[in-house]
C-alpha cells in the first residue's frame, strides 16, 4: 500500500471514492463549526460525535478486525496490527491496543456494535463493553446486553464504568475482588528531590484510597474570598495543610475523613450474586471491601418501599469511643504476629465479622493497621486468639490471579 508522505494513495475503487467524499464533509462541518455559534453550534457539537465520530470508531473497528485477520499489515514490515495502528494511525500503544480489542469484541456483541453504528452509544462506552467482555466473556456480556446498553444511552462514561463494575462483580465477585487487589498492589507515592524549588510528587493509588484522599482534602480545598487559585493549586495546597494538622489529637477514635460507601445488605452479608460497593464521587469496591469498613465505621441504614419514599434514616456507630479506648488499652498496637504498628494506623476488627452477626464487644475485637485488615478481609486470611497469643494464617480460596476469561 504505497504512500506519499501522510497521505495513503488508494486505487480507484468504492473506498477510495467514500474516502473522498468523507474529505469533503470535514471540510463542510470544519466552516460549520468555524462560523456558527449559540445553541446551533452545541447543536453541531453533538452531531458531530452521534453522525460523524462514533459511528466513524464503529466502521474503524469493524476494518481494524478485518484487516488484523488479513495480516496484511505484515506488508509494510508491522510485527502485528497493533504496532502498524501505532506507526500508520499514529495512535498511542495504550490507544491503538485498545481498538483491536474493541474490533474483536463487537464481533460477539452485535447489539452494542448496531448502537455503536448509529451513535447510540459513544466510543467510551463500547470501550468499556468491551473490557467487561475480555474480563467475563462475550457470552456473559449477551446475556444482559439490552440492559447494559440502555444504561449506557443514559449515562455517561464514567457512570456507566459503575455500573458495569457492578455487573462484573454480580457475576464473577472472586475475579472481581482479585482485580480490586492487583489494583491495590500497584500503589505508590514518589515525592522527588527539590529541583529549582519544585518537588514533584506522583503516584497511584486504587480507588479507595483516591475516594478516602478526595474526601480528606475536600473540606481544605474549597475557595476563599477573593480567591485566585487555581483548582490545582487549591489542592496543593489542601494536601500540604492536611498533612500540616495531622490528627490534630491522638485519639485514634475521633473523626476521620468521610468516605461514604453505598452497599446492599446483600453485598454486606456477602451473599452471591449482589452489587459491589459503590463509593461517592466514583469507582466501586468488592464485598469484602464494604465488609472490612463495616467494622469500624459509622452506619447509615436506609429501610424504604416504593423506591425510597418513606426513606427511614438511622445513624449508628460500629465501635462506640468508649469500647475503641478499651480496645487500644489492651491491645496497645497492631496485633498482627510480628507487626505493631502505632494505633493511628489501625481500624478496629471483628474476630466473627460484623456483617455475619458478631458483636461489638471486646472479647469479639482486634486492632488491626489497616493493611493487616485489608488482608484479613480482602486477602482471605484469618486471625485467632489462643492462649493470649495472636495466630494468622492463609487462605486458599481467594485467588491471587484472576485470568481473563475468553470464548
Amino acid at each position: 500500500m504505497p504512500a506519499s508522505g501522510s497521505v495513503i494513495e488508494l486505487r480507484p475503487s468504492r473506498a477510495q471514492a467514500a474516502a473522498d467524499q468523507l474529505q469533503a464533509a470535514v471540510k463542510v462541518v470544519l466552516a460549520c463549526a468555524q462560523e456558527a455559534d449559540g445553541a446551533d453550534l452545541g447543536g453541531l457539537l453533538i452531531q458531530i460525535r452521534e453522525l460523524g465520530i462514533d459511528p466513524l470508531e464503529a466502521a474503524f473497528a469493524t476494518g481494524v478486525r478485518r484487516f488484523d485477520k488479513s495480516g496484511e499489515y505484515a506488508a509494510d514490515g508491522a510485527l502485528s496490527v497493533t504496532a502498524w495502528l501505532k506507526w500508520k494511525c499514529k495512535l498511542s500503544g495504550s490507544g491503538a491496543a485498545e481498538r483491536v480489542e474493541i474490533g474483536k469484541q463487537l464481533e460477539r456483541l452485535p447489539k452494542t456494535e448496531a448502537a455503536f453504528v448509529r451513535g447510540d452509544v459513544g466510543y467510551q462506552h463500547v470501550a468499556v463493553m468491551a473490557r467487561t467482555a475480555e474480563t467475563l466473556g462475550a457470552a456473559a456480556v449477551r446475556s444482559e446486553e439490552g440492559t447494559l446498553l440502555k444504561a449506557a444511552q443514559s449515562m455517561d462514561p464514567g457512570q456507566f464504568t459503575t455500573v458495569a463494575k457492578n455487573f462484573e462483580h454480580r457475576v464473577d465477585a472472586a475475579g472481581a475482588l482479585a482485580e480490586t487487589n492487583r489494583a491495590y498492589e500497584r500503589r505508590y507515592l514518589h515525592i522527588g528531590e527539590p529541583q529549582g524549588g519544585i518537588v514533584r510528587i506522583d503516584g497511584l493509588l486504587d480507588a479507595e484510597g483516591g475516594a478516602t484522599v478526595r474526601a480528606g482534602l475536600a473540606g481544605l480545598m474549597k475557595p476563599i474570598k477573593d480567591d485566585r487559585r487555581t483548582f490545582g493549586q487549591r489542592c496543593a495546597d489542601a494536601l500540604v495543610e492536611c498533612c500540616r494538622q495531622g490528627s490534630g489529637k491522638r485519639d485514634s477514635s475521633g473523626p476521620r475523613p468521610q468516605l461514604i460507601i453505598r452497599a446492599t445488605l446483600d453485598t454486606l452479608a456477602g451473599v452471591s450474586g449482589a452489587a459491589a460497593g459503590e463509593l461517592e464521587g466514583g469507582g466501586t469496591v468488592p464485598a469484602e471491601t464494604v465488609q472490612r469498613h463495616a467494622c469500624d465505621s459509622a452506619l447509615v441504614r436506609l429501610t424504604s418501599h416504593n423506591e425510597l419514599d418513606q426513606e427511614l434514616n438511622q445513624a449508628s456507630r460500629t465501635l462506640p469511643s468508649s469500647t475503641r479506648r478499651a480496645l487500644e488499652a489492651r491491645d496497645r498496637h497492631c496485633v498482627w504476629p510480628g507487626c505493631g504498628r502505632p494505633l493511628s494506623w489501625c481500624d478496629g476488627h471483628h474476630l466473627v465479622w460484623w456483617t455475619r452477626g458478631g458483636e461489638t464487644s471486646l472479647p469479639n475485637l482486634a486492632l488491626l493497621c489497616r493493611p493487616h485488615h485489608r488482608m484479613v478481609h480482602e486477602g482471605g486470611w484469618s486471625l485467632q486468639r489462643q492462649r493470649n497469643a495472636w495466630q494468622a494464617a492463609p487462605s486458599s480460596e481467594i485467588p491471587a490471579k484472576h485470568a481473563p476469561r475468553r470464548e
